[in-house]
């Protein structure tokens, strides 16, 4: 029910739920015992509920999620869901959420004068714009504080350094968190979620190569490069006292921002002043050693030397520097996969668990994208034994790709049991928040769902695909192809004007290779007269989607397709219909297949139309088909024809003949 969002009210309406649905709510709190007891039995009755009665138009569906959610937990056959069943394109039901979000949180954020009195008992602060209006503007340690609170970052600098000029003393505490908030977002202010990207930003190599989709947030694919002598180094200097806290927060805003071999730099100046690092600095660190060694025993040195200064100076290592380790070895070549075992034993050693990172690191330095299929699947088996049955919590910002690369794994190797047994695992407790957002989550799926069109019996894919689309897979144009293969190669052609529907519905009807594929399967056998004749409806609406589409040139017809549209149209009887789509070849300068006039004949003589078929020999000759003198002389023997029209077929016959 998570997706669920009025159609008339896409994007802009969700404005209510941050700010104006605070009396949605409490509308919510005045159900009754019996109204309750209703909805549990009918879910649905939400989308329909409040409007009238309460005399305004309803328009905020997502404030009654908790409630709906706090329903549907009622109900035990109840499954997990992003999007429902609403009329029009499921795929906008989906990104109106995110749109709607954003929007919301921009009216709420950037006018809060409008949004101040709270109707809500008890007080819902979630449901209130933030403060991000500086209230603070005297010179004070305060008013700092209240700039970094607000990640005001160049409002934050300047009241240093006024405070630095009026000759005030800072607290420690509060240089850490400036330096904290400089280092963390490279010296700029940050881009709210409401706001557009502003600085100048440079591409991250890493993030680059991974492909996004084109709704996720531009900020996901950019970041910031650390500059030279920016104002967190500018400030680390000035600092009357370093300590590690200050050191740590330097070394990590360079590691995340791009200054490798600066971040060793600073670590060593901090070892030349008598400090010990912490466990932060290390981490980082070692995250950082592939990038400033160039060959494999180089980088794993470097790595297994810091881990050796770790323990001199008593900094006990923690999850994620284990996961760091690991996430390093990737790039170590032939040396880790020795070295990631031995990690992970001596993570169990001194009683760290290993989280989704852990093993998706692992896997990753042992299943190769290039050569996943050469491999066993012994260290995935055992992977998968260990953590069957367990619920996992999110402790590493990579825990989030375990179950996508460890369904493409399967899906590479073709291992259909054990895509089984990972996908059993998402479905344990609330593992399937760990599979990702909605773009993680569509791969995911899409492995899956490919994975079983490609193994699998079509009845227990297509159990798959009920369960699966469009409730938590929005397939793409490759998805619904891999099923159209599997319904191809089981011999189920006859669910194809079904499965046209639903890629309607998914919004696929102007995929081209997509839509050529499902002509070219049902014109390519005879079937029963019933089949036929819904293979016949389903082209004529396949003509629609042309004439429809044939506005935006996302659908122009090709040879192929007009022609297996005919095709279909004569196998169902519907002659008159196939002559229409006939002349259209001439309208989009297409030739016809010869096999298909030769079947327009036959169809021809079976209604018994000898017009018809002169005119169709005549069509034939003005395409300059070589099948034309055929098709005369066939019309000639086959049919009872005038002399006029006997005349015009002689001419055409011997039109065509060759000469000596």
């Amino acid at each position: 029910m998570e997706g669920i969002t009025s159609r008339k009210t896409v994007g802009f309406c969700s404005i209510t739920s941050s700010s104006c649905g605070v009396t949605g709510v409490l509308v919510g709190l005045q159900l009754c015992d019996n109204k309750l007891q209703k909805l549990i039995k009918n879910p649905q009755r939400l989308l329909s509920f409040p409007g009238r009665k309460h005399g305004a138009r309803w328009r905020c569906w997502r404030l009654w999620l908790p409630l709906s959610a706090g329903i549907l937990q009622h109900i035990p056959t109840s499954s997990r869901m992003i999007l429902t069943s609403l009329p029009g394109p499921p795929r906008l039901f989906s990104l109106s959420q995110e749109s709607g979000r954003t929007t919301a949180t921009y009216f709420a954020n950037s006018n809060p004068k409008y949004f101040t009195k709270d109707f809500a008992e008890p007080h819902i602060p979630c449901l209130m714009p933030e403060t991000v209006s500086l209230r603070l503007e005297e010179v004070s340690e305060e008013a700092l504080k209240e700039r970094i609170s607000l990640r005001k970052v160049t409002a934050a600098v300047e009241m240093y350094d006024q405070l630095l000029q009026a000759g005030t003393v800072i607290s420690m505490e509060t240089s850490h968190d400036l330096l904290d908030l400089i280092c963390f977002y490279c010296d700029r202010n940050p881009a709210q979620e409401w706001e557009p990207q502003t600085e100048d930003m440079e591409e991250s190599g890493e993030l680059v190569k991974r492909k996004r989709d084109k709704t996720r947030r531009a900020s996901d694919l950019m970041k910031f490069t650390w500059r030279e002598n920016n104002n967190a180094e500018r400030i680390f200097n000035l600092l009357p006292e370093r300590d590690s806290r200050c050191y740590s927060a330097l070394i990590r805003g360079m590691v995340k921002h791009g200054a490798y071999a600066k971040a060793f730099s600073v670590y060593t100046d901090m070892l030349n002043n008598r400090l010990t690092g912490d466990v932060h600095i290390f981490n980082a660190l070692i995250s950082a050693a592939p990038e400033v060694r160039d060959k494999y025993y180089e980088k794993w040195e470097l790595i297994t030397e810091l881990l050796t200064q770790m323990n001199q100076q008593k900094v006990q290592p923690n999850l994620l520097t284990f996961n760091s380790v690991l996430k390093a070895l990737r790039r170590c070549g032939s040396l880790a996969k020795t070295q990631s075992l031995q990690t992970l034993n001596e993570m169990k050693a001194l009683g760290i668990a290993p989280s989704l990172a852990s093993f998706s690191h692992t896997l990753a330095v042992f299943y190769k994208a290039a050569n996943v299929g050469q491999n066993n699947n012994d260290i995935l088996q055992e992977v998968m034994s260990e953590m069957a049955g367990t619920s996992f919590t999110c402790q590493d910002p990579d825990d989030v790709f375990f179950f996508i690369n460890t369904m493409r794994i399967c899906l590479e190797s073709k291992d259909l049991e054990l895509a089984y047994k990972v996908q059993k695992l998402v479905e344990v407790g609330e593992n399937w928040r760990m599979v990702g957002d909605s773009y993680q989550s569509n791969i995911y799926y899409g492995r899956f769902f490919s994975l079983l069109c490609m193994m699998e019996h079509i009845d227990v894919v297509f159990k798959w695909y009920r369960q699966l689309i469009p409730s938590l897979y929005y397939p793409n144009s490759q998805g619904l192809r891999d099923l159209l293969q599997a319904l191809d190669t089981d011999g189920r052609l006859d669910l194809l004007p079904t499965v046209w529907k639903d890629i309607q519905s998914l919004g696929h009807d102007n995929k081209l290779e997509l839509v050529e594929e499902l002509l070219t399967l049902m014109a390519r056998d005879k079937h029963s007269p019933e089949v036929q004749e819904s293979f016949a409806a389903c082209a004529l609406d396949v003509k629609s989607a042309y004439e429809v589409n044939r506005v935006k040139f996302s659908l122009k017809w090709s040879a192929s397709s007009l022609s297996y549209v005919t095709l279909l149209l004569l196998r169902a009887n519907k002659i008159q219909q196939a002559w229409e789509m006939l002349q259209l070849f001439k309208t989009n300068n297409r030739v016809p297949f010869e096999e298909l006039m030769e079947d327009f004949l036959t169809a021809c003589r079976s209604e018994g139309s000898s017009q018809r078929a002169v005119e169709l020999v005549q069509l034939s000759a003005a395409f300059c088909l070589r099948a034309t003198p055929g098709l005369a002389k066939r019309t000639l023997a086959e049919f009872d024809l005038t002399e006029k029209q006997r005349t015009i077929l002689s001419e055409l016959e011997s039109a065509g003949e060759p000469t000596d």
